[in-house]
């Protein structure tokens, strides 16, 4: 069979990451050598049709997927959740997933005008290592106040943040230590959060999010060094993290409803304020409201409760919900100015993947497909209240 002229080989190597796959992986699956793996994503060897079609088998992808150039990749650093613990292959595969969420996003972006970046302009040391607690708590505080948000809980934190333009979606990582992920886009010109939506509650993710947009206000200037440096990135991490419990837990408003500090104390607070008990031992270790051996006692009896596998009320209170890119989605089909077909076309992405970036229920696309989630999706995309939703384009 005649060579697959047009083969971008970067559209192999990407591939293989999405699925956790090594080249060597791939190679015994697909009865070629490791050899040729390599030089078909290094572009020196073209792979003919019949090997093309088996990697789009085997890895789950259309054929078309692999003739589709790549966008340039943007060179800002990604701020990693637990880098320094996470398996790289891991990473690999959320980075992945973050530039086809770009791929749709580019897509989008022709039907749909998103919310213009309006952040806090927060100014910060040029060192990241001079960042000082006062600086992110009058963070926090400006935040809040751009946010239109008085004393008391936060609302919803994913609303708020998509408000501002930033965008913002929920994957399966599939990683044990990657619970979310954010980075400045150069291409867009707008940050990008992703989050796990493996198993974060809904307290977990409010403060992952929150620890997201603390890189994104503070961190702008932060660069691949700086992040690779392990001493240096623990400091990045444990200011976002200071930051989030800041947003989270006011000082003032915070102590004024805590009765005490111990786990039933702060238990009471949990789905009122939307924090974690543990996220709450932090803050009030952080308060001065426990010393050393306070807080080591309640993290025993926190461990002995069986906590750390999940506090109460984990599974009661719904997970807030990206929305943007949903609900353009949504629209698209809703609207009938494009179906699921076209999409396809446009974006080579199995349905699954597609679902995933969207934060679309698990089959939502093959039902439409087969003629029997349109109404549901029609119900879904009304302009209800919210500020942010995504409006369109001169329609094509």
């Amino acid at each position: 069979m005649s060579l697959a002229v047009g083969f971008v080989g970067s559209r192999l190597a990407e591939a293989r990451r999405a699925r956790s796959m090594s080249a060597a992986d791939l190679a015994a699956m697909s009865d070629v050598s490791v050899q040729s793996i390599s030089k078909y994503e290094n572009g020196k060897q073209t792979p003919r049709h019949e090997v093309v079609h088996t990697f789009a088998k085997k890895l789950t992808l259309s054929t078309d997927y692999f003739f589709r150039p790549t966008a340039n990749v943007d060179s800002r650093p990604v701020f990693w959740r637990s880098k320094l613990s996470a398996l790289s292959s891991d990473l690999e595969r959320a980075a992945v997933r973050l530039e086809w969420l770009k791929e749709l996003v580019d897509y989008l972006g022709q039907f749909f005008d998103y919310p213009e970046l309006e952040i806090p302009l927060i100014s910060v040391p040029s060192d990241p290592l001079k960042i000082t607690t006062d600086i992110l708590e009058e963070a926090s505080l400006l935040v809040r106040s751009a946010w239109n948000v008085g004393r008391g809980p936060l609302p919803d934190c994913i609303e708020k943040i998509e408000a501002s333009g930033i965008l913002i979606s929920r994957i399966h990582v599939h990683a044990e230590k990657v619970d979310a992920f954010s980075q400045w886009s150069d291409r867009f010109q707008i940050p990008f959060i992703v989050l796990s939506r493996d198993k974060a509650s809904a307290a977990r993710q409010r403060f992952d999010v929150l620890h997201e947009l603390a890189h994104i206000l503070l961190h702008k200037g932060v660069t691949t060094t700086h992040i690779n440096n392990r001493a240096t990135y623990k400091v990045l991490e444990k200011q976002a993290d200071m930051f989030a419990s800041f947003m989270l837990l006011p000082e003032q408003d915070f102590l004024d409803e805590l009765y005490a500090p111990t786990l039933d104390g702060m238990l009471s607070l949990k789905e009122r304020w939307g924090v974690s008990v543990a996220a709450m031992i932090m803050r009030c270790k952080s308060l001065d409201l426990l010393d050393d051996e306070s807080s080591k006692r309640l993290w025993m009896n926190y461990t002995r409760r069986g906590w750390r596998k999940g506090e109460p009320f984990d599974g009661k209170t719904e997970k807030e919900r990206p929305y943007l890119i949903r609900r353009s989605v949504e629209m698209l089909i809703g609207e009938d100015v494009r179906g699921v077909d076209d999409i396809l076309k446009s974006l080579p992405f199995p349905i699954e993947d597609l679902e995933e970036l969207a934060d679309l229920e698990p089959g939502t696309l093959g039902a439409v497909n087969r003629g029997r989630a349109e109404p549901i999706l029609k119900a879904n995309t009304g302009v209800d209240g919210a500020n942010v939703v995504s409006i369109f384009k001169n329609r094509p």
